[in-house]
């Protein structure tokens, strides 16, 4: 089946709305990468959303507040002329963590979150923890400050079947986690089971979770059909017809639990098209427009807004943005590659028509 045919046809209702202004969103999970790479994909993410959460899994992993700063001056200095684009900057965490590191950084406002990779579960995590009880400390201090913690969550023992590393995690670490640190807010990034979002629902008080574009249009089949689909391979991987459904129903269902987080993760084609395929979907370029024929699709434009612009920034404990952009009912096409010094992105439903177009943007 197809990427187009992937997605649900509109039931008959009301004559369809010729576009939809909301307040300037933000995306919450954001891979810019560095170098030539972060020159190139940033226009893409600067053009869509006013804010996002930057991932810090560089070479080497951003782990201090000097590399936190250090990095946003890059971004800054790597933005269009004329973006407000505002990178909100997060810390690695590593074994060697320390408390007052992680609260220093925060203080200062140097970053807003810390990022938790099971060491090995995905690109760069290979400095990650590697006993998540062990982080006690850190965790009791973020409690203390009302520090997020972001979290990749899939198991990374190699016996367990890639397609149930999520549900493991969820079993194993999150839940344990959960118990011991009742205070701690937690968002489960790029949520991929209908039982995770069951477990964030179930903690809503203090937990979250970030639904990408590519995980609502693709299931596993997808990266199999027609022969292998290199780039739609990302971590946490696509699942089963019943859980894209299920991110479906969550993201379009108005409950404040889940909001927007792309993911969009660019490796090179040569990275992709390899061997040893690198882990990402580039979906910075097509983002909104899929997003909103999602919702146009499950009849939730009116919920639109609530997702893209209003749940994240109230967990984050952040104003939403004063601005608006315009999403239009009208056919677009984005270029199918982007290019990086002599080799060249692959964008996520790239080349491909689209129903929605990016509008105007209000500052």
């Amino acid at each position: 089946m197809s990427l187009d045919a992937m997605f649900d046809k509109a039931a008959a209702g009301a004559a369809p709305v010729a576009s939809v202004t909301i307040r300037r969103p933000d995306d919450w999970h954001v891979h810019l990468r560095d170098g030539a790479m972060l020159k190139a994909v940033l226009p893409f993410t600067a053009a869509q959303f006013a804010r996002g959460i930057i991932m810090p899994n560089l070479v080497p992993p951003v782990t201090s507040v000097a590399m936190a700063s250090a990095y946003r001056e890059r971004i800054l200095a790597a933005r269009p002329e004329g973006s407000d684009f505002q990178p909100l900057m997060t810390c690695y965490l590593t074994d060697a963590t320390s408390p007052d590191e992680i609260a220093r950084g925060h203080a200062e406002g140097v970053w807003v979150a810390a990022k938790l990779y099971p060491a090995g579960a995905t690109t760069n995590a290979h400095h990650g923890v590697t006993d998540i009880p062990a982080l006690a400390p850190v965790f009791e201090r973020m409690e203390k400050i009302g520090m997020p913690v972001l979290i990749h969550g899939e198991a990374t023992d190699p016996e367990i079947d890639i397609f149930d590393r999520e549900a493991a995690f969820m079993e194993q670490s999150l839940l344990p986690l959960f118990r011991r640190h009742p205070g701690l807010k937690v968002v489960v990034e790029h949520a991929t089971t209908a039982e995770t979002l069951d477990i964030v629902r179930a903690h809503a008080a203090r937990a979250a979770a970030t639904i990408t574009p590519h995980h609502l249009v693709i299931n596993r089949t997808s990266i199999f059909q027609g022969g292998l689909q290199p780039h739609l391979y990302c971590l946490p991987v696509a699942k089963r017809e019943r859980h894209r459904l299920a991110l479906r129903k969550a993201a379009t269902s108005g409950e404040s639990c889940f909001f927007i987080g792309t993911d969009t993760a660019p490796h090179p084609r040569t990275r992709k098209e390899a061997e040893c395929c690198s882990a990402g979907v580039f979906g910075g370029a097509t983002a909104l427009q899929t997003y909103v024929q999602v919702f146009d699709e499950e009849n939730a434009l009116d919920r639109f807004e609530a997702f893209a612009s209003l749940n994240g920034a109230r967990f984050y404990g952040l104003a939403p943005n004063s601005g608006t952009i315009v999403l239009e009912r009208r056919e677009s096409r984005v270029m199918p590659a982007v290019a990086v010094d002599d080799d060249e992105v692959v964008v996520f439903r790239g080349g491909v028509t689209l129903p929605w177009s990016l509008g105007a943007i209000t500052p």
